[in-house]
């Protein structure tokens, strides 16, 4: 079946279900523009279809998919012309897969990051295997864990998404299967037989229940603790307060705290406001939020300063602007979720 995607996605439909294959395998299935758009026509046409009972999405090579297309971003938006298009499609595009009215299943084996979260973590059924891992790491490019991170990060059990959040740490399998960002975990080895499974049945519950394999959480209960002790604070300027005092007898809270003053401050400061907005909102409202944090960022200097300490130059070695917490300007801060004089988000 062809959607628009070219070499980069596939569409398939076997017996009762519609298989979607990200096709990048050499760049970590990164998520562009053509994907973005094939796979939105894609779900508005099996959305009707009588035949399609399921949707599942998986992927070739190591990784799910490691986020978007940073690199094209990085271009565009230096030559003047920053790609709100692009966003605006992808925001879309993870709205629509949270309402889906049909079962969404994704099957993550492998990194799944940013862009990649968003075409499967808004899905019915989110089925790891051992291979998994989960992050949404963009607050370490001087961005904001964007792609509805605002809806599902605040409603993961103990703090655990604003903690995720704010570090963009990585998570294995048994970690997500307790949090809430899998429902399901199996082997990689089984993969195979829920596809057959769901073409035969077109029964995702059935499919899953089959092959699910429980996962040990890998995160001992006094990292967790300390997990909602200090990320359930009520600003940021808590939470590094907390983390600041147990620090000289505590790794975990040295490492955390390390870890967040290395970030953004206006990066880190919108992303702590956005997940804290979030816990609110409903997805769509959600998004109309994250495209005007977007647009702002877009606009900005940390983003793109980001992407060339981490990409580009790769001496690891951002410049950010504010580069200190204390130099943070609430006022500008609140400029990122005002609402965009051009429009909002049609949805």
């Amino acid at each position: 079946m062809d959607f628009g995607g070219g070499d980069d996605i596939r569409f398939e439909r076997k017996g009762k279900a519609g298989f979607v294959t990200l096709t990048r395998p050499k760049t970590l299935n990164a998520i562009n523009h053509t994907m973005i758009r094939a796979l939105a026509e894609a779900l508005d046409a099996w959305r009707d279809d009588p035949d399609v009972d399921v949707v599942a999405i998986k992927a070739e090579g190591r990784a799910f998919s490691a986020g978007g297309d940073i690199l094209d971003i990085y271009n565009a938006g230096l030559a003047g012309n920053p790609p709100v298009g692009f966003f605006a499609d992808e925001y879309r595009l993870n709205a629509t897969i949270a309402r889906f009215p049909k079962p969404y299943v994704a099957l993550i084996d492998g990194i799944v990051m940013g862009g990649g979260v968003g075409v499967s973590c808004h899905g019915s059924h989110r089925v790891m295997t051992e291979n998994a891992q989960f992050a949404m790491p963009e607050v370490s490019i001087g961005f904001f864990p964007d792609v509805g991170g605002s809806y599902f990060l605040p409603r993961l059990g103990g703090y655990f998404g604003m903690y995720l959040g704010l570090t963009g740490n990585r998570i294995r399998c048994g970690d997500a299967l307790w949090s809430g960002v899998a429902t399901h975990t199996t082997r990689a080895e089984y993969l195979d037989g829920i596809v057959e499974r769901l073409a035969e049945t077109g029964d995702a519950d059935l499919a899953l229940r089959e092959a699910f394999v429980p996962a040990q959480r890998e995160t001992p209960e006094g990292v967790l603790e300390g997990i909602a002790r200090h990320f359930s604070r009520p600003s940021l300027e808590e939470i590094m307060k907390s983390l600041e005092t147990a620090a000289s007898g505590d790794e975990f809270a040295a490492r955390t705290l390390a870890i967040l003053r290395s970030r953004s401050p206006t990066g880190l400061n919108v992303a702590f406001r956005q997940i804290t907005a979030g816990r609110a909102l409903d997805m769509d409202e959600c998004m109309r939020m994250e495209f005007r944090i977007l647009n702002r960022m877009l606009q900005g200097h940390d983003f793109y300063e980001g992407i060339r300490a981490a990409i580009i130059d790769k001496d690891g070695k951002p410049a950010w602007r504010p580069a200190s917490f204390e130099e943070i300007e609430q006022s500008r801060i609140d400029a990122y979720f005002e609402p965009l004089q051009d429009g909002e988000l049609p949805l």
